[in-house]
């Protein structure tokens, strides 16, 4: 069955840098749209990142610049570089599938995203 695992959180002072990894399972990873999404305590889910299956990307104006998604479809894995962070990063971030054929233009939202992992803690201090 289709799984979705996160790792790579954890707690960085501000200016830091964290790496998140998502292992994608029981699928053909290649062939879908991927994700990072976060949510703070008191706050509903925000996207972060979207990249397509080529690697084209699009992100949440928050983190442009600081943050980088990018994909290994030989290793099933969905990464997103965290640079410059921010204590406004904090939260749990999840990485989630959607479909190929609204990738970017499904934008940021939830909309489309049918598979999520269990979750990565991000703590940033300031």
């Amino acid at each position: 069955q289709v799984q979705l695992v996160e790792s790579g959180g954890g707690s960085v002072q501000a200016g830091g840098s964290l790496r998140l990894s998502c292992a994608a399972f029981g699928y053909t990873y290649s062939n879908y749209c991927m994700g990072w999404f976060r949510q703070a305590p008191g706050k509903e889910r925000e996207g972060v990142a979207v990249i397509d299956r080529y690697g084209a990307s699009l992100y949440a104006d928050s983190v442009k610049g600081r943050f980088t998604i990018s994909r290994d479809n030989a290793k099933n894995t969905l990464h997103l570089q965290m640079n410059s962070l921010k204590p406004e990063d904090t939260g749990m971030y999840y990485c989630a599938r959607r479909g190929a054929i609204w990738c970017l233009s499904g934008g940021l939202g939830s909309s489309g995203f049918d598979y999520w992992g269990q979750g990565t803690q991000v703590t940033v201090s300031s």
